[in-house]
């Protein structure tokens, strides 16, 4: 009963999004690690790809991964709906505190982000799982084409807005933030995004210009 009363709270519902936020950043850079077999040809990332689909411990992250995602939207549209009913009331009487672009913009960017992910899971995941094609030729021949490489590289942009400020806030949800570790926290925020965002930019760009 209390542990309901607290996911219902305001503070409850930036500790659910905090660590659910977590959970898929880190998600990100075993994804990304994967993808960068992509540079060592068909066999290496085929081989990988494989691994990843036997092996028993991330068959079953990828349904804790989904309900993350799932429990990330929800959280996430419920705290922008509160937050904006708050602000409505309160605006009169308070100061609007400083803001930047990536907060003023989380719910717009989860948008877009949730979009490019169903586009995702249908022209990679579903056919990667269930296609006996080679993965690697997948992968890298939709890279060839060059609505879907710019919808990609734009998609992962908006996802480093999202991550920017999502990063730093996880860190203050948590508890994990003051105002020492707070420059720390905004440069390896900044230093995580980009080189996210960056490296899966790169691979398909690379793959779009270089691809056979």
């Amino acid at each position: 009963m209390i542990q309901c009363r607290f996911i219902q709270s305001s503070i409850g519902r930036k500790v659910v999004m905090a660590t659910t936020g977590v959970f898929l950043m880190s998600f990100l850079l075993l994804h990304l690690s994967v993808n960068l077999f992509l540079f060592s040809g068909e066999e290496a990332f085929n081989n990988a790809v494989s691994f990843m689909r036997k092996n028993f411990l991330v068959k079953m992250l990828e349904y804790v991964l989904a309900l993350g995602f799932i429990i990330h939207i929800i959280f996430g549209i419920r705290l922008h709906l509160k937050n904006k009913k708050s602000k409505g009331e309160m605006d009169y009487a308070i100061k609007k505190p400083i803001s930047t672009f990536s907060s003023r913009t989380m719910i717009h960017t989860g948008v877009l982000i949730l979009c490019f992910l169903v586009l995702h899971l249908m022209n990679f995941m579903i056919p990667m799982k269930y296609s006996h094609a080679s993965d690697y030729i997948l992968v890298t021949s939709l890279f060839k084409n060059p609505v879907y490489t710019f919808i990609y590289v734009f998609s992962f942009l908006v996802l480093g807005f999202h991550l920017n400020h999502g990063f730093q806030s996880s860190f203050q949800s948590l508890g994990l933030s003051n105002k020492k570790k707070l420059f720390w926290i905004r440069k390896f925020s900044f230093f995580y995004f980009l080189f996210i965002c960056s490296g899966f930019s790169i691979i398909a760009i690379w793959f779009f210009f270089n691809g056979n």
